[in-house]
């Protein structure tokens, strides 16, 4: 069950991107990409070298931040490894 990627818990999931990148979508507006360095039981997550992209009226605004504390309430989705201009 263990070699099973489709057999993962979320958690394990979540745990074995420590260390790598991953692109959070989260409700509303916002789509961060960063290095994940530790999350909790509420998947509150901590990233560093993060690209923060936002949808505004004026287009879409980057910014880049060191290091990010995000609220596990307001994620919506998780992409290990992904990023949103891969698609582009």
């Amino acid at each position: 069950m263990a070699n099973n990627p489709s057999q993962l818990l979320p958690s394990e999931l979540i745990d074995r991107c420590i260390g790598s990148k991953i692109w959070v979508i989260m409700k509303g507006d916002k789509e961060l990409v960063g290095t994940l360095k530790g999350f909790d039981v509420y998947v509150n997550m901590v990233l560093e070298d993060v690209t923060e992209y936002e949808i505004t009226a004026e287009g879409r605004r980057v910014t880049k931040l060191d290091q990010i504390l995000l609220n596990g309430n307001n994620i919506a989705i998780l992409v290990p490894g992904g990023s949103p201009d891969d698609g582009e």
